[in-house]
């Protein structure tokens, strides 16, 4: 998505900052932001620039609001987590106060404060220095304490135990559970919509607990994601999703898969002496069905969806479908024949078309997971 960097060509619009900005949090807030480009002006920030000052002082001079995100969460030497996240709040601070700078400072901690870990006390200190350096330089700032943080595109073994799972079942490992707790659990996206309101935050300084929208073990959660691998994966059943939690769990689990290899997932065509009969959705939830033909050589979509699933499936014609994920530049290609009905399931946050590549009519049906409402349709326009 093209964001533009300029903070003095857009002056009637926020610029905003993100440090971790290629982690997983903060590649959801980048395009979300990018969404709305008549608001947000983007500040490009690379992990680089902790290494280099002059990098570091241009991009805090250029910020109405910092989005500090840039952390480290795992490594092998605790010692290692806690040295580098209070080194990377201190050269911030160090950055804004040689600069004269003083950008809104928003700050990701964690639930993990409260816990005996050095992740969690180098959180905990690193929320303290950035509300002093508030303090000092009458500057805003907002402390968010964050709950357990689940999503698409989330590192395996890494950001979250639903990001292993989801791995592990797609690509055909076994998961084991180690220790069978609660958690407490937000989805990626609604966490984004509660750290934009905080853009426009009236105090000065506020340190608020993100509450979490979910309660769930680890044993329920894993049982959730074998019945997607048993009914999604392996039959081809699109899950009961009505619940909010059940979609968002839904919607990650098919981020894990490799589409490359999985689609198209080819229809069984029953014919006899009467014609040909074909089961082109088996569906456990809602929605809405369509249908459409497309003339030769015309090209739909070009769009993507944050929260809706879909289903193109081909029944007539030829049928080129693209899909490329926001913010990346690969293409993922698929070729279907209505010889042998098959169909593409287009994950979240991924823009994707269909052309008809035929001579005569593309006959395609579509599965969307919700109704179409013209105030909240979820579908942003984009270029495969």
């Amino acid at each position: 998505m093209n964001c533009s960097s300029s903070k003095s060509h857009h002056a009637s619009k926020i610029s905003v900052g993100i440090t971790g900005q290629s982690g997983f949090i903060g590649t959801h807030l980048y395009n979300t932001l990018c969404l709305y480009p008549e608001q947000y002006n983007l500040i490009s920030f690379k992990d680089i620039f902790f290494e280099q000052k002059e990098s570091l002082y241009e991009f805090v001079k250029s910020c109405d609001i910092i989005f500090h995100l840039a952390a480290m969460n795992r490594h092998n030497e605790p010692r290692m987590i806690y040295d580098t996240n209070i080194r990377l709040v201190k050269q911030l601070i160090a950055a804004c106060e040689d600069t004269g700078s003083r950008p809104h400072i928003l700050f990701a901690s964690s639930t993990q404060e409260e816990r005996d870990n050095l992740y969690g006390k180098s959180k905990k200190e690193g929320r303290m220095l950035f509300e002093q350096w508030a303090q000092r330089n009458n500057a805003k700032f907002a402390g968010l304490i964050i709950p357990n943080v689940f999503g698409p595109f989330g590192n395996p073994y890494y950001n979250s135990v639903v990001a292993t799972f989801c791995h592990q079942l797609t690509h055909e490992e076994s998961p084991k559970i180690e220790i069978d707790g609660e958690l407490k659990l937000i989805y990626v996206q609604e966490l984004i919509e509660c750290l934009i309101q905080f853009i426009f935050q009236k105090s000065r300084i506020i340190n608020y607990a993100v509450p979490h929208t979910f309660i769930i073990t680890v044993s329920d959660l894993l049982k959730r994601l074998k019945c997607f691998k048993h009914s999604y994966l392996e039959k081809g059943i699109i899950p009961d999703i009505s619940s909010p939690f059940d979609r968002n769990l839904f919607n990650t689990f098919v981020c894990y898969i490799d589409h490359a290899g999985f689609y198209p997932f080819k229809l069984k065509l029953n014919t006899d002496e009467r014609g040909s009969f074909v089961e082109t959705i088996k569906l456990n939830s809602g929605g809405q069905v369509s249908f459409s033909t497309t003339k030769s050589g015309i090209t739909r979509g070009n769009h993507f969806h944050t929260r809706k699933a879909e289903r193109f499936a081909v029944i007539k014609g030829k049928a080129r479908i693209k899909i490329r994920r926001i913010g990346t530049d690969k293409i993922t290609v698929f070729e279907l024949d209505g010889k042998q009905p098959a169909y593409v399931d287009m994950p979240v946050w991924h823009t994707h078309n269909i052309t008809n590549i035929g001579d005569g009519d593309l006959y395609t049906i579509f599965w969307i997971s919700e109704h179409f409402e013209a105030d909240d349709p979820d579908t942003f326009f984009e270029t495969v």
